[in-house]
């Protein structure tokens, strides 16, 4: 099935976000779509899947204009969308999420649940998906969970497949395995559009890439004449650096000093098995590790979100083992949580509010006994510029905002005030290349004004490109430390250690 969008433009208000957008999708074909944040991909994308409606402009279903009055009419043409945030009902099993909506049913009208085992089966066989049909959605890890979400769209019969930032949160071996999928799709004969913020693998998975910029079609080519340097002007209009320009570090008195750590989970599994580690005042600590090997609960335990079973943890001198996420925010600790929407933001509050989230009760934003929304809304403005977060007005509910700029939101709250330790987990999810080199930037120069920082990421150029120190977690465990001065870590020691096998300790070990 060939698609093509003829002349789209769509309007929020005074927001131009598509402007006059022509693009071809063609079957047997996987579409690059690269943008920056809030340049309109998604709108496009949600267009296309009959969730928004243009403003002008038309879709063409091989040779046929075509008017969608909402997602179901999308379904029917056969147009499916895999959104960058999961949409699954956790409690269900794999089966029953697939086919939620749709359900097939036997005599009487009754849930024919071996019938929709069977068709979910028939799927995963033919596209290679290995997908438990009987496993709960809680019980998968990411990787398995995003392979549901493509189920879904092949069992309502999608010919084009839209997937919105797929590998946001998947594993580099996910991935692969991932890019597995896609081209058995594509051989298959599915049109793929395959959105995303990560250059090697829109190079290494397209047939064809166009960009996204302001809202129109400012690039194209083939991704064999192009180079991660060619895409990423093309998306933000100039030069972008993929090195962290850095000088050397001047590592002074510990920050923060985590001492024989324990953490259990709800099940009473050992989640922090006796760690130790210091993050020191002018220094990048980086921790490495697939995840689900400890590094969101470590971020919890030094955040004051969940409690640790024993061992101490010190922030700048002071025991800070039992107190409140509000005491370690007042004493300085900024954190910029893994994901955004369950611990970072508040979708329904606007953008000025969730400025102030953790801090509307400063000084600085309180007269008297009532906040000074006047100065909160100066302030969040002063900070959307600096972040080159897009939007309009701080008045606008976070929900509006595109995934990136919802992530440039957070880390502005978190950065633009004073500190002494910045958590930083997964910082850069979802952020385009101008956006990265900016962030990136800004942790540098935290690090520069004397805060301990402390990273943990996924991608291992983040961590290799940022860290002074690097830590690898594997199972709850600290399992090896590297010193990382000028970069000088082994990139592959650091995978093996990843991956469990032991690694050497160097020095400016942990206590």
């Amino acid at each position: 099935m060939d698609v093509e969008l003829r002349g789209i433009t769509k309007r929020f208000g005074t927001v131009l976000a598509n402007d006059n957008v022509n693009l071809m999708i063609r079957g047997g074909e996987v579409l690059g779509l690269l943008g920056e944040n809030g340049a309109g991909k998604s709108t496009m994308m949600n267009i296309l899947s009959g969730l928004y409606s243009p403003d002008a402009g038309e879709i063409v279903i091989d040779g046929k204009a075509v008017a969608f009055e909402g997602p179901g009419d999308g379904i029917a043409a056969g147009i499916g969308m895999v959104h960058q945030h999961f949409m699954l009902v956790p409690v269900f099993t794999v089966a029953e999420n697939v086919v939620l909506g749709v359900e097939p049913t036997g005599a009487l009208g009754h849930l024919d649940l071996k019938k929709a085992r069977a068709e979910v089966e028939e799927i995963n066989e033919k596209y290679g998906l290995h997908v438990p049909a009987d496993a709960l959605i809680e019980d998968l890890p990411v990787g398995i969970q995003q392979r549901v979400e493509i189920l879904k769209v092949l069992f309502r019969e999608a010919d084009v497949l839209i997937l919105d930032e797929p590998t946001a949160v998947l594993t580099p071996q996910e991935v692969e395995e991932f890019f597995g999928i896609v081209r058995s799709l594509k051989e298959a004969g599915k049109a793929i559009v395959f959105i995303t913020h990560k250059l090697h693998e829109i190079l290494a998975v397209s047939d064809r890439i166009n960009v996204l910029r302001q809202g129109r079609i400012t690039g194209e080519g083939d991704p064999k004449a192009l180079s991660e340097a060619d895409l990423a002007e093309m998306m933000v209009g100039r030069p972008v650096s993929f090195t962290v320009d850095k000088a050397v570090a001047q590592p002074g008195k510990p920050m923060l000093e985590m001492r024989n750590v324990v953490m259990l989970d709800d099940g009473d599994d050992l989640v922090l098995d006796h760690v130790s580690l210091t993050v020191r005042s002018g220094e990048v600590l980086g921790v490495a590790g697939v995840q689900g090997n400890g590094q969101t609960e470590l971020v919890e335990a030094i955040a004051g979100l969940e409690r640790t079973a024993s061992g101490k943890i010190v922030f700048d001198g002071e025991d800070i083992t039992h107190a409140s996420v509000r005491e370690r925010h007042r004493q300085g600790m900024a954190h910029i949580p893994e994901d955004r929407h369950r611990m970072g933001m508040i979708a329904t509050f606007t953008i000025a509010e969730n400025m102030v989230l953790n801090s509307y009760y400063d000084e600085e934003y309180t007269r008297g006994l009532s906040v000074d929304w006047g100065h909160v809304q100066e302030t969040a403005a002063a900070f959307c510029v600096d972040f080159d977060v897009r939007t309009p007005s701080v008045f606008l509910p976070a929900g509006n905002l595109s995934g990136g700029n919802q992530q440039k939101m957070v880390v502005a709250r978190e950065l633009e005030r004073q500190t002494k330790l910045v958590i930083a987990s997964q910082p850069t999810r979802g952020l385009d290349v101008g956006s990265i080199e900016y962030i990136h930037k800004r942790l540098i120069q935290s690090r520069d004004e004397g805060d301990g920082v402390m990273i943990v990421s996924s991608e291992l150029d983040e961590i290799m490109g940022l860290s002074d120190r690097i830590v690898v977690m594997f199972e709850g465990k600290i399992v090896a430390e590297f010193d990382n001065t000028a970069g000088s870590a082994d990139r592959n020691a650091v995978g093996l250690a990843m991956a469990g096998a032991s690694g050497e300790t160097t020095s400016g070990a942990a206590a």
